[in-house]
């Protein structure tokens, strides 16, 4: 556990993309949360005002930025949230796609949220309009927010760029790829090998986490057994 001790001077926060349990029981546990809800259809501002009062003063909400931001229309997950959209998905500069980022600004406003999480599907590919569109959207709000992005099925050398330029932090899955910008460590932990979402962290597993801590980092378990990797984890810091 040597690598455990040196990493005890490295602040580590841990918790749940969404909540597995109560949020009474949550709140107790962690002081940390990725809100999942505001991805699918924003909660009314009177209900975020409950989270928000009910948390501990010094509990975290990152908010995940909702769909209609990072995809597209034909997405399965409007469905699913019962929303309809036009045009909007894939950071277009469109004013459907600037209202529901004022609509996420607003939610992280009332959640006292930092962190932003911005996911986009793999449907989202690496090209000069898709690079264009993130240069057009995140030059064009200039709010005091850290800005996490989430890409699927992009090269190194293109995320790193991107990045570097808007300043976004790279979120990653550390046992899939090493983060590529930004001054945190943001990890999401989708879970491993062919379980993937089933997948359950060995011990080992969470200690080799552990190692991938070398500066400040947001831990987030987003796997069927978050809640109780989550706690694993924090047994470890």
């Amino acid at each position: 556990m040597r690598g455990a001790a040196r990493n005890l001077r490295v602040k580590v926060k841990v918790g749940c993309c969404g909540f597995p349990v109560s949020m009474k029981k949550y709140f107790q546990e962690f002081r940390l949360v990725e809100v999942q809800k505001t991805f699918y259809k924003p909660p009314s501002l009177d209900t975020l005002k409950n989270w928000r009062k009910n948390a501990h003063e010094d509990f975290e909400f990152t908010v995940k930025a909702w769909q209609k931001i990072t995809h597209p229309p034909s997405s399965p997950t409007y469905r699913k949230a019962g929303i309809e959209g036009e045009d909007c998905g894939f950071f277009k500069p469109t004013q459907e796609v600037f209202e529901a980022y004022e609509v996420t600004k607003e939610v992280a406003k009332v959640l006292k949220a930092n962190i932003i999480v911005f996911q986009t599907p793999k449907s989202f590919s690496e090209s000069e309009e898709s690079m264009q569109n993130l240069r057009e959207f995140f030059s064009s709000i200039q709010d005091e927010f850290v800005f996490v992005w989430e890409p699927r099925g992009w090269s190194d050398e293109s995320v790193a760029s991107i990045c570097g330029e808007l300043n976004l932090i790279h979120a990653v899955d550390p046992f899939v790829q090493k983060p590529l910008y930004g001054e945190i460590n943001y990890f999401r932990l989708h879970g491993a090998h062919k379980k993937m979402y089933r997948h359950k962290y060995s011990d080992e597993e969470l200690k080799q986490l552990l190692e991938f801590c070398v500066r400040e980092s947001y831990v987030l378990f987003n796997n069927v057994y978050m809640y109780e990797d989550a706690r694993r984890f924090l047994g470890l810091i």
